[in-house]
């Protein structure tokens, strides 16, 4: 029997997911994020990696430390089993990490895990407790269940594309939007089904497609679309339906972010920060479908006061006004941010190169900043100590080593 290493939160109770086993075969974002989650959560996370490179996230770039950006935000805290699964030999480890495990999740290509009888129907029969989760691009059935998927490609097919960036240049997510709502929508699912096991004591099939996962997301301008008979169009950082919203030039040089969400807000806006109170009543900004109809004479009020005041200056007048507002900010900013700092949410984790910045899950329990943060893993770093776990000799482990069946 494979254990769960014991894990404890500041208040001395476990973890929620401690004592269970994860066994992933996994790649690039969507299926390591999800299964991250868990591990985060107290699960102990076994990644099962080729052995020629492993998973390719690990070659994406080089920007951490010489390690994969990608790579380290999605793999902390799991152990990596590098096996060559064409090998029988190989493939047998899989099938015994499985039958001692809870959770097992995979994001190969449409076909391979049943080719490998690593899918979950497959799983599931032989295993009536386990939760066998299958992530793909776009689902099991259809025309398009044996399309490529990439994070970018969904982004287009779901639309999310074409609902973002200026009116003239549709431009994607700077984030793999597709890749995470996958994996969350997987994290989320395996939750549900563990319930439902606690319940039932029956585990079963998960699946989660990115292209569904994104659509979901894209609910606003579907519904936009479905029942209002057209699209919302592109704004850049503007809001499609709501004015004023959108980021303003100061004289600093910086951009603030302002939304007025009510005409009751823009009352306050127009005599407090504008210094315009007729603007309250006049009948081209009295009201917010006026306002969008009148959007860029709105921006040229909002961006005339903001000009000739710092960011600062800016902020503080509109926070003082009760106006919801942000800082136009970059990623070093973000790394900065002093709210993060002052709620103490970065932390260090272990990894080949050594200890590297980490935030803590956003999901906040108590005692949730003692949260399972393990070391991003090494190739293979964990492959003699599993085997040994489900029972091989040394000179099986030798004999696999020499056929190139692990690394």
């Amino acid at each position: 029997m494979i254990h769960g290493m014991r894990s404890l939160t500041g208040t001395g109770d476990p973890l929620p997911l401690d004592g269970l086993t994860v066994v992933a075969v996994e790649q690039a974002v969507a299926a390591p994020f999800a299964t991250r989650q868990l591990a985060d959560l107290g699960a102990r996370v076994i990644k099962v990696e080729r052995v020629d490179g492993g998973d390719f996230a690990r070659g994406y770039d080089t920007a951490a430390r010489g390690l994969a950006s990608h790579f380290v935000w999605c793999n902390r805290g799991k152990e990596s089993l590098a096996l060559d699964l064409k090998d029988p030999r190989g493939l047998d480890v899989v099938r015994r990490l499985v039958a001692d495990a809870d959770v097992f999740v995979q994001n190969l290509a449409h076909g391979a895990a049943a080719r490998l009888g690593l899918d979950a129907a497959t799983l599931c029969a032989a295993h009536p407790r386990l939760i066998a989760v299958d992530i793909s691009g776009y689902g099991a059935s259809g025309p398009y269940a044996d399309k490529r998927a990439y994070d970018m490609l969904v982004q287009c097919e779901a639309g999310l594309v074409s609902v973002t960036g200026t009116p003239e240049q549709p431009v994607k997510a700077g984030i793999p939007a597709a890749d995470i709502a996958a994996g969350m929508y997987a994290f989320s699912g395996v939750l549900a089904a563990l319930v439902r096991r606690g319940t039932t004591g029956r585990g079963g099939p998960v699946e989660v497609s990115m292209l569904e996962a994104l659509a979901e997301w894209m609910g606003h301008p579907l519904h936009h679309t479905l029942h209002g008979g057209t699209p919302p169009v592109r704004t850049g950082l503007a809001h499609a339906v709501i004015a004023p919203y959108d980021a303003y030039p100061t004289a600093d040089g910086g951009r603030v972010l302002l939304s007025v969400q009510n005409d009751r807000e823009w009352r306050r806006l127009a005599e407090q920060v504008l210094g315009r109170p007729e603007l309250a009543d006049d009948p081209a900004f009295a009201t917010n479908p006026a306002r969008v109809a009148h959007r860029d004479r709105t921006d040229e009020a909002v961006a005339k006061a903001l000009g000739v005041l710092d960011a600062d200056e800016a902020v503080a007048r509109l926070e003082a006004a009760g106006i919801a507002c942000a800082r136009l900010r970059d990623v070093h900013d973000l790394a900065e941010h002093p709210q993060l700092a002052a709620r103490d949410r970065w932390q260090e984790v272990g990894s080949p190169v050594g200890p590297l910045r980490a935030l803590l899950p956003p999901i906040t329990l108590p005692g949730g900043d003692e949260a399972r943060m393990g070391a991003v893993p090494a190739l293979g770093e964990h492959t003699e100590s599993l085997l040994r776990a489900v029972g091989m000799t040394g000179d099986e482990i030798a004999a696999l080593r020499r056929d190139g069946v692990i690394a």
